[in-house]
């Protein structure tokens, strides 16, 4: 087992990774740029050190410093979190040429999963139901032209190194199509530095559901069943649930398996997320697989008992899987409270956080790296806090969060904690009937006067 990790990420996933680590005797050592000089993470390691100023480019993406920071400490592995170096084949590689341990996938996966238009030819390989569209990266205009026609109108332009919804175009109808070409390569080129485009049918009405899945050193997979991720700005998750309000006992069979066969088509090793589309008559379509953990782990944790970042640890150990699945036994909501203001199209309210009162109680789960009279810096994501309700039933989950939501006091700074507030009273999601398009027709209804 390692006898020192260094977790190469801030915030709350930095906090998560930390706890588990020191639930199983192993040391930590936290990295922080100096605009993360006071958040918890960097108190509560048992080492920690600057990697660099406030911009991400010059500390938690630099590959250089974080190495350095693991060789002076001494740290035997890599914890990456997620966003930053999680998926970044080449610090998997750098971790490995300096015999430190990188508690993710291997250089090799993360290539073969993280371009979209190579995973969906490795899924189509191994078996697993995919969008109909393009067989990989679309050459140029004339190709696109002809695999639109094939597919059949609408269709869905991405960028293949794409993420967050960058690159991404809906396409209705063929005079559209060159503009939603040009405007999609421009804006992955910006992005990405890669302008490749891949082609997929437009799936209307979808669902957008994951399956979480671990695999083993030594090729075999489980999952841990499904997320429901519909309900989404911009791309972005808002707000998750398990399990899906959508699924059925037989559906879910069919995904999990999927996701077992895709993990183990390609013997990843690690924690993992399958995620599909899910179209209005429950048929399914392979979309990406994240090669790390997800931000909204904790409701699959919650709803089996299981830890996934203790799993990662082990696994990274070279410790075997049971190789059994894991079906949910209660109903798990998780919230995104993040530093924006709802009432303004969610603009970033970055800030000093004046008064801070946590909610708590029975089945009340909160991941956070903030505190009363900490700064949220302007430089990274808007994310503050995990809230997690987790009860028998949906409705006894949802009305559990909306008493969380009511405790939950932030001043200083404006949080969507008001958002959610309204979500959880909206007839749509409490009835279950929502969708990838949910947030098209969602409107604030303004804060009444008191």
């Amino acid at each position: 087992m390692f006898k020192k990790i260094l977790i190469a990420n801030r915030g709350e996933i930095a906090m998560r990774v930390i706890r588990t680590c020191k639930e199983m005797g192993i040391k930590t050592v936290a990295v922080y740029s100096t605009a993360d000089a006071e958040s918890l993470h960097v108190r509560f390691a048992d080492e920690a050190v600057c990697i660099g100023p406030a911009p991400s480019s010059e500390s938690y993406l630099k590959m250089s410093n974080i190495i350095a920071a693991a060789e002076i400490t001494n740290a035997d592995a890599i914890h990456p979190g997620y966003g930053f170096l999680s998926e970044n084949a080449k610090f998997s590689k750098i971790c490995e040429e300096h015999e430190i341990k990188f508690i993710g996938a291997s250089a090799e996966m993360i290539d073969r999963m993280g371009d979209k238009a190579s995973a969906k030819s490795t899924m189509i390989e191994a078996g697993v139901p995919c969008v109909p569209g393009s067989e990989g990266v679309i050459p140029d205009f004339e190709t696109c032209i002809k695999v639109a026609k094939e597919t059949g109108y609408p269709v869905m332009l991405k960028a293949s190194a794409g993420g967050g919804g960058k690159g991404m175009r809906a396409v209705w109808k063929e005079e559209d199509l060159q503009n939603a070409w040009e405007s999609a390569r421009q804006e992955s080129k910006a992005a990405f530095g890669n302008d490749d485009m891949y082609m997929e049918k437009l799936i209307e009405e979808p669902r957008h559901i994951e399956i979480q899945v671990v695999g083993d050193s030594n090729g075999r997979a489980c999952h841990l069943s499904e997320r429901d991720c519909s309900v989404q700005r911009r791309h972005q998750k808002l707000t998750e649930e398990t399990p899906s309000p959508f699924m059925t006992d037989e559906l879910r069979d069919e995904m999990g398996n999927a996701a077992v066969k895709a993990a183990e088509y390609i013997k990843y090793e690690g924690a993992g997320t399958v995620e599909f589309l899910v179209d209005k008559h429950r048929n399914f379509y392979f979309m990406e697989m994240n090669t790390r953990i997800q931000v909204e782990h904790p409701i699959t944790e919650q709803v089996v008992d299981y830890d996934l970042i203790r799993e990662q640890i082990l696994v990274a150990a070279g410790v075997p899987i049971s190789g059994k699945n894991y079906y949910p036994q209660l109903h798990s909501i998780e919230c995104r409270i993040n530093a924006e203001d709802p009432y303004k199209d969610f603009r970033p309210s970055p800030g000093k956080i004046t008064n801070l009162h946590l909610p708590g109680g029975h089945g009340v789960r909160i991941d956070t790296h903030v505190y009363s009279g900490y700064t949220i810096p302007p430089n990274y994501d808007s994310m503050i806090a995990k809230l997690i309700t987790t009860a028998q039933t949906r409705e006894e989950a949802i009305n559990k969060m909306k008493r969380a939501l009511d405790e939950f006091v932030v001043e200083g700074i404006k949080t969507t904690v008001p958002f959610h507030r309204q979500l959880m009273d909206h007839q749509d999601y409490v009835s279950g009937n929502y969708t990838t398009k949910f947030m098209e027709d969602f409107e604030m209804e303004e804060p009444k006067d008191d």
